[in-house]
């Protein structure tokens, strides 16, 4: 019964620090997500986290698509975020198969972007002038050129 008390009063000192939250998009689906939903920080994630944890709601939600939950989803980080760390740690094998419209890095950026491997990887070579057009093109750069040309 005491951990039922402190689990409540946790649970409520949560609720009182975290009055400003986004917890929706690092926490995934789930009652949690949606209950802190629109609040930042750490608290509020650890909050969401703990309550789609302790009562299962996100494995419910992705099963019955409810809770924010869609039971078809792809498990990602968010497009942009999973193609920047993406070419952060790929730049140089990512510019040489750009060069020559083939290659790894473009089947997996297209894979990252849903687009056709194919389209993707033209697009990307006969904008590869654009795209590097000097040799300290950072990731980001880069990051936001693939996404604009992929709208």
């Amino acid at each position: 019964m005491k951990k039922i008390y402190l689990l409540s009063a946790v649970a409520a000192g949560l609720i009182a620090l975290s009055s400003n939250a986004n917890a929706y998009d690092s926490t995934g689906c789930g009652l949690g997500s949606m209950a802190w939903r629109g609040q930042s920080g750490i608290i509020p994630q650890v909050a969401a986290v703990t309550t789609n944890g302790i009562f299962g709601t996100q494995t419910f939600g992705i099963t019955t698509g409810t809770s924010g939950c869609d039971p078809n989803g792809r498990v990602s980080g968010g497009t942009g975020r999973m193609l920047l760390s993406f070419l952060e740690n790929n730049m140089e094998q990512f510019a040489f198969d750009a060069s020559v419209g083939h290659g790894e890095t473009l089947v997996t950026v297209a894979g990252i972007l849903n687009a056709d491997v194919n389209e993707l990887s033209a697009k990307i070579h006969n904008n590869f002038g654009t795209l590097f057009a000097s040799n300290d093109v950072d990731a980001v750069e880069l990051t936001l050129s693939i996404l604009s040309m992929n709208a």
